[in-house]
């Protein structure tokens, strides 16, 4: 299923991009029968399908399923069951994904072969650079790479997320030499497993190499401004190095100390003087260009929440175009942004179509729910239901060469690892075709109403944690009686920001507020958040102290007209549990009486795998 090809041809690997576009129905019915016939006695399939491989069976008898349905499975293959279970192929490891299930991660299967197909993904992107942007071959690329934490289950598979599996696959570690793709960063410092010491030192060699560096980036637009964060916290000490050939003592890790001691070879005054200059005026704008002078872009996800971070990378970036190449998650690797050098709103992805077998679910005009409603034996029947003229009509999943222009859908998955007709929960629309395949735009992740990094916290979390919070509250005879959010970016790293409309049990008089109980219902909040955002503020520290401002009496009413003058039904209206139009904000924060941040980070571990 994976055609061989060289990474350093690119006329080769256009060729095959439009044959894959081109052909992709007939790709995808291959796909689908591949996974079918190798996967048709497993004890998932074989529960459904009855010995009948066809995708007429498959289609009526395989439910959509959400990762509640499937959980079971793969727990049962974490605590030691084989993993014939779901798949045919020896699962080798679990991915941890940063959506959640009861407070911890999702664990999606993954196999040997599925890393030759995320290599073959990535060698797929070097032919569309190479298109738009000329010289690649000429330099290195400073990407800012991490790895996260990750446990051992019971049956000795690894758990952890996407990125960190393929940074420590033998895939990456011994890869091929690519001219395209030669990093700053020595691979030691990227497995560092203190993000601290990793992030100085991909720092300090981008730093020492910076006239060879022609792309700079990281995975997500987060964890770059976070770089540049610490690069500005830093640079003091990182000049002291360069000018000094000496790295600090601080950096204990031995891999990470071997691997940079090359760079700093010699002291380097000049290098050093210059960065301090570029680095001491009153404005870091711009900063990107004049430290690394070279560069043509910079290559980092700004689609979906990480939106929120293209004013202030525009800022840094000394107007250099900002590029998302890919769209994939923990499930699979998923679709490529032809037009990479497009502006960041107008990104679009095309799926590659022998990467799984993709279906789609139509959503509502509205962009707010799956047109879907029947269930069977706990899992979303292949059909939904759509009102229409008084009536029901059934709405199937289509497949990817029969989405319509303009049309919103969820993403549903066939994997070769496993995963039979499984929600992503990614919402997309379709905004054109390449040859014969469509192409997306990714909307939002259903069900999510925050996100600063890798977390992802849905209107049912949120709520959770404001109702343990409010407890505080209860015995000094205060209520809260509305509340929502906003993921404030404006600083680095960004946070979560509640606003809560507070009274007096009784009347309508703002409550005396007590600093320390209102840390304590941040704190709170915090504690009652999933293992992905508590790992986010204490580990990776991406994420900032978690803030509560309480506004007036008769904010939310405000509010409510505010929505109601932009088209809302008064009878239909519920208050939005996260808010993202300026003047929704504006309204909320003109009425804020006080502001309070929690003061201690929250407890977090590695997830523990429950053993039966």
């Amino acid at each position: 299923m994976l055609p061989i090809f060289d990474p350093n041809d690119n006329e080769a690997g256009l060729k095959l991009l439009e044959d894959l576009t081109n052909n992709a129905c007939q790709i995808q019915q291959q796909v689908l029968e591949y996974i079918l016939t190798t996967n048709l006695h497993t004890g998932y399939l074989k529960s459904f399908l009855n010995g009948d491989s066809s995708k007429e069976n498959f289609k009526n008898k395989v439910p959509i399923v959400n990762y509640e349905d499937i959980k079971p499975c793969i727990e049962r293959i974490a605590n030691g069951e084989p993993s014939s279970i779901i798949s045919a192929q020896p699962i080798t490891e679990l991915l941890t994904s940063s959506g959640t299930s009861g407070g911890q991660p999702k664990m999606m299967p993954s196999t040997a072969e599925e890393l030759e197909r995320k290599t073959f993904f990535y060698n797929l992107l070097v032919p569309i650079m190479n298109k738009y942007v000329d010289g690649l071959d000429q330099g290195k690329g400073m990407y800012l790479l991490f790895t996260k934490p990750e446990i051992s289950t019971p049956s000795g598979l690894m758990a952890r997320p996407v990125l960190t599996s393929y940074y420590k696959s033998s895939n990456f570690r011994n890869r091929a030499f690519n001219r395209y793709n030669v990093y700053t960063s020595p691979d030691e410092t990227i497995l560092c497993p203190d993000s601290k010491q990793s992030m100085y030192c991909q720092l300090l060699c981008g730093l020492v190499q910076r006239e060879e560096v022609l792309r700079v980036g990281a995975v997500f637009a987060s964890a770059f401004l976070r770089a540049i964060k610490f690069l500005e916290e830093y640079q003091k000490e990182l000049c002291s190095n360069i000018r000094t050939g000496r790295l600090s003592d601080w950096i204990t890790d031995p891999n990470c100390r071997n691997a940079v001691s090359s760079f700093l070879s010699k002291p380097n005054s000049e290098l050093a003087d210059l960065i301090e200059v570029e680095c001491s005026g009153k404005s870091c704008e711009g900063i990107i260009k004049k430290l690394w002078p070279r560069t043509k872009y910079i290559e980092v996800i700004v689609t979906g929440s990480m939106a929120q971070y293209i004013p202030t990378l525009e800022f840094y970036s000394g107007g250099l175009p900002l590029v998302s190449t890919m769209y994939g998650s923990s499930e699979c690797y998923l679709g490529i942004n032809f037009k990479p050098l497009s502006n960041p709103s107008d990104v679009s992805y095309t799926l590659i179509p022998n990467m799984a077998y993709f279906e789609f679910l139509p959503v509502d005009k509205d962009n707010k729910k799956v047109i879907q409603a029947v269930q069977c034996n706990g899992a979303t029947d292949h059909n939904g239901k759509q009102e229409e003229d008084g009536k029901e009509k059934d709405v199937e999943a289509v497949d990817l060469v029969d989405v319509k222009l303009g049309h919103y859908y969820e993403l549903v998955v066939t994997t070769f690892t496993g995963l039979h007709r499984y929600r992503v929960g990614d919402i997309l629309m379709v905004t054109g075709f390449y040859n014969n395949a469509p192409q997306f735009r990714f909307v939002h992740r259903r069900n999510v109403v925050l996100s600063i990094d890798t977390d992802k916290t849905n209107e049912e979390d949120l709520l959770k944690a404001v109702t343990q919070a409010k407890v505080l509250l209860e015995p000094l005879g205060f209520l809260l009686t509305e509340y929502t959010s906003f993921a404030d970016t404006s600083s680095i790293p960004g946070h979560y920001v509640l606003f809560w409309e507070l009274k007096t049990r009784g009347t309508n008089d703002l409550p005396e507020l007590d600093p320390i109980t209102m840390e304590k219902c941040c704190s709170t909040v915090e504690e009652s958040l999933d293992s992905i955002y508590r790992r986010c503020r204490k580990k990776d520290k991406s994420i900032g102290p978690l803030e509560i401002r309480v506004v007036t009496h008769g904010t939310f009413d405000a509010l409510m007209d505010f929505c109601v003058s932009q088209g809302s039904s008064v009878n239909q209206y519920k208050t939005p549990r996260c808010i993202k139009a300026e003047e929704a904000f504006k309204i909320l924060d003109s009425r804020v009486v006080g502001r309070f941040f929690s003061k201690k980070t929250p407890f977090w571990e590695p997830f523990r795998i429950e053993t039966n």
